[in-house]
């Protein structure tokens, strides 16, 4: 298994969420939590992001039925 880390841009482009939103919703418990790479810089793991989005699927489609 592969493990990949998405940096802040990717994450923006990925999910179409803003910077802001998206670490107003890691306040929210919403998003997940980013991890310390270094003394500047986080990421997320692409598993974490991609497990996010099906949620937000499977959401829209409990709503559907």
């Amino acid at each position: 298994m592969t493990i990949s880390i998405l940096r802040l841009p990717e994450v923006i482009k990925t999910t179409g969420l803003g910077r802001s939103t998206i670490y107003r919703d890691i306040n929210l418990g919403s998003f997940p939590k980013p991890i310390k790479l270094g003394e500047k810089s986080t990421g997320w793991l692409s598993s974490d992001i991609s497990t996010w989005i099906e949620s937000r699927i499977k959401e829209r489609d409990d709503k559907a039925s």
